[in-house]
């Protein structure tokens, strides 16, 4: 009788258990609805759309070659790939159904009209943080947007991680309403870009290491993470960039091309684009307050750019500089475009952080992929690597590169990385992280 008692006993705990989970899960469905006249007032459509650009809602709501916001991007995670779904008014595909409510829910609490938990590729946990008005100018925005019938694309998700209730119990662990930064030593503008990179522009979703469960480590904000399967490097004073980043120097990159660190591609590019759209003094705020970030680095941190001599008696090294004499001398030991140089280049290698990097593969894919110019504008261009070099050409100018240009030593496992991403088909039109 003991034992059954202890079994009985268990088993109702397990049953409270489960219910009392099923019940923390549970969200209600929200009544259909749509917008008011009031609601999508041209003014408030005209700062959503600045508000949506600052947030870089397309880049991954829009497929590529695909409709505007009408979804279908696939988002590499550890734990399988995401796609972003359709967030045109479309009432049976998109979210033409969902009031102002709905959409602030989904918002700020990662719940869909039908009360369906949301995988936080989605990044409501930085826009808990934006205000009322803010949101409202996003949904102006949204609901004003072209409708496009695209029905969603299935999340390729192992079980249990594709049964959406257990995302109420990672939401109790780890979403807190993000902390927007105060100092009354400050000015305006490094507050409001506070504001942007904290919740709307969702800077750390990126930059930030994230944990065995995909939440961001909030004790390392900032300190440096992946996307996509790139490095993304630190904004804080871990950070290995060569030279230092001046307010001046993050403005230009941000919406462009700065002389001294160069440009962004791949995971960033969008970003940039995206930035042009924007009015520039939000683009300052964003670098008054990024730049307090990197504060003045620890001791041996942009201790300048590197270019060494490589001792001739290495043949993998001399192999190395011989393909980057026929391959890449031309443009890179030009000078620099603000040198009178090869436009959109830097002095030198040294000054990208690149090939200082913990990990090579930011180098291999923009050896591999090349960088693009965007269509019918100029822009930094650089051919594509990867079918010509064979492996073992890349992973020696790879670490022809690395002894020339970094003080840090050979990077470890390079021909495995090298191999790896090898494999990988060529993107077409793919663009690599080239300046950070």
């Amino acid at each position: 009788m003991g034992r059954r008692r202890i079994a009985i006993w268990l088993g109702g705990a397990v049953l409270l258990a489960a219910v009392g989970f099923a019940v923390a899960a549970w969200r209600p469905v929200l009544a259909p609805g749509g917008p008011t006249p009031a609601e999508t007032a041209p003014e408030l459509v005209r700062k959503g759309a600045v508000l949506a650009a600052l947030g870089y809602c397309a880049s991954c709501h829009t497929a590529e070659h695909g409709r505007p916001y009408a979804g279908g991007r696939g988002v590499g995670t550890p734990f399988g790939t995401l796609y972003a779904t359709n967030i045109t008014p479309d009432p049976e595909t998109g979210i033409g159904r969902y009031s102002l409510a709905a959409f602030t829910r989904a918002m700020r609490e990662g719940v869909d009209r039908e009360g369906h938990h949301l995988y936080p590729a989605f990044p409501y946990t930085h826009y808990a943080g934006l205000t009322d008005a803010d949101v409202a100018a996003l949904y102006a925005f949204a609901m004003t947007r072209e409708p496009v019938r695209q029905e969603a694309r299935a999340n390729a998700l192992p079980f249990p991680l594709s049964w959406r209730p257990l995302l109420a119990g990672w939401k109790l662990l780890f979403v807190r309403e993000p902390e927007i930064p105060a100092d009354r030593r400050r000015d305006a503008a490094w507050h409001r870009g506070a504001y942007l990179a904290e919740a709307l522009s969702h800077c750390g979703a990126c930059h930030s290491p994230r944990n065995l469960l995909g939440a961001e480590i909030r004790t390392r904000a900032y300190s440096g993470g992946e996307a996509d399967g790139w490095w993304v490097p630190p904004l804080d004073r871990s950070s290995p960039a060569p030279l230092a980043w001046s307010e001046a120097d993050l403005a230009r990159y941000l919406t462009e091309w700065d002389p001294l660190h160069g440009g962004a591609a791949g995971p960033m590019r969008p970003v940039v684009e995206a930035h042009r759209t924007v009015p520039p003094d939000e683009i300052r705020a964003l670098a008054a307050y990024a730049a307090t970030l990197y504060g003045s680095g620890p001791a041996g941190s942009r201790a300048g750019p590197v270019d060494r001599e490589i001792p001739a008696d290495d043949p993998a090294l001399a192999r190395g500089a011989a393909t980057y004499a026929g391959a890449c001398a031309i443009c890179h030991e030009s000078g620099g475009g603000a040198n009178g140089g090869v436009p959109y280049t830097t002095a030198s290698l040294g000054h990208r952080t690149t090939l200082r990097a913990p990990d090579p593969r930011n180098l291999i894919l923009v050896l591999r992929d090349g960088i693009a110019p965007r269509a019918h504008a100029p822009g930094p261009i650089m051919p594509a690597y990867g079918a010509v070099l064979s492996q073992a050409q890349m992973a020696e100018l790879a670490a022809y590169l690395r002894a020339r240009f970094s003080p840090d030593g050979p990077w470890p496992g390079l021909d495995g990385t090298v191999r790896d991403l090898m494999r990988e088909a060529p993107r077409p039109g793919a663009r690599a992280e080239a300046g950070r």
